[in-house]
């Protein structure tokens, strides 16, 4: 009998392989991720995987998509009234409604975290300021802070950015001090102190982890408050302004056409549901296996 088999060493997963094995339990995160992949390969590609260009006019005049008896394969979700394939300008207007949700989320979150840190670390009369200013501010909705924004500085893709980048930072800084002063309160916290242990020590170490739930949950929730911030700016006017292939701006656009061409307002509003919708599933199976790898 070889020696190697006597005493077989049981492999034990570390957390983040429990997480992964967890997630790809669950099938609509995995189809979520996937339909993620997708999206964010198109947004990043967007100019090379286009048929046409975003502005350019084929000719045809209300095509209807490729699946309708009066379509045609060469223009297959067909044009709208200016004669510009429908296709091309989707794939465009994913940089300018799912690419810069991404962007501002992400540049949201780096600043919000590391405020929200610092304020959860403290205690004493600037967490109560701070506490009570961040109620003040969330009870404001972010689309209404964003068209405030929009309406001092202006419409146009800067200023809606800008907008949208404001209102989520509180999001941020209230979720990230909730979650850090409560793990700072716990017991394992005062055990840890009494050892020797410092706050970058404790941070980097007991709470961070414990509080990834909170950063993933809300990083999800933030991406999709973008989305649809950005696309109802772009829908009011307020945003990008046309001929931009926002989604938001085109569904603004040819909301008159929507019983003659009803393709050209149902397209760029299945793209804002689905990019949602994908991040949402990709969100909710990230929470539950980092809760299952934890048990």
């Amino acid at each position: 009998m070889p020696s190697n088999s006597v005493y077989l060493e049981q492999h034990i997963p570390n957390q983040f392989e429990r997480c992964w094995y967890a997630f790809r339990e669950n099938t609509l995160a995995v189809f979520g991720l996937w339909c993620l992949c997708l999206l964010i390969l198109i947004t990043i590609f967007a100019p090379w995987i286009s048929p046409y260009g975003p502005q350019y006019q084929t000719a045809q005049l209300l095509l209807p998509p490729s699946w309708d008896n009066l379509g045609s394969v060469d223009y297959f979700l067909g044009t709208d009234d200016l004669t510009r394939d429908m296709l091309s300008r989707l794939i465009a207007g994913s940089r300018l409604t799912f690419g810069y949700a991404i962007s501002v989320a992400l540049a949201a979150g780096i600043i919000g975290v590391f405020i929200g840190i610092l304020a959860g670390m403290t205690s004493g009369l600037k967490s109560s300021l701070l506490n009570h200013l961040l109620d003040t501010v969330l009870s404001i909705p972010s689309l209404l802070l964003a068209i405030i924004m929009v309406a001092f500085y202006g419409p146009g893709e800067t200023s809606i950015l800008l907008a949208v980048w404001l209102a989520l930072i509180p999001r941020f800084i209230r979720s990230v001090y909730t979650a850090v002063h409560a793990e700072m309160e716990k017991e394992y916290i005062l055990s840890s102190r009494l050892d020797g242990a410092n706050s970058f020590y404790l941070l980097y170490h007991s709470v961070l982890p414990n509080i990834f739930v909170t950063l993933s949950t809300e990083l999800t929730r933030a991406i999709s408050v973008a989305i649809l911030d950005i696309a109802a700016l772009g829908f009011l006017g307020l945003g990008a302004q046309a001929p931009s292939p926002e989604w938001g701006t085109m569904l603004g656009d040819s909301i008159e056409l929507v019983f003659t061409a009803p393709w050209t307002v149902t397209l760029p509003g299945l793209a804002i549901m689905m990019s949602v919708l994908v991040v949402n599933l990709v969100g909710d199976g990230l929470t539950q296996a980092i809760n299952s790898g934890t048990e």
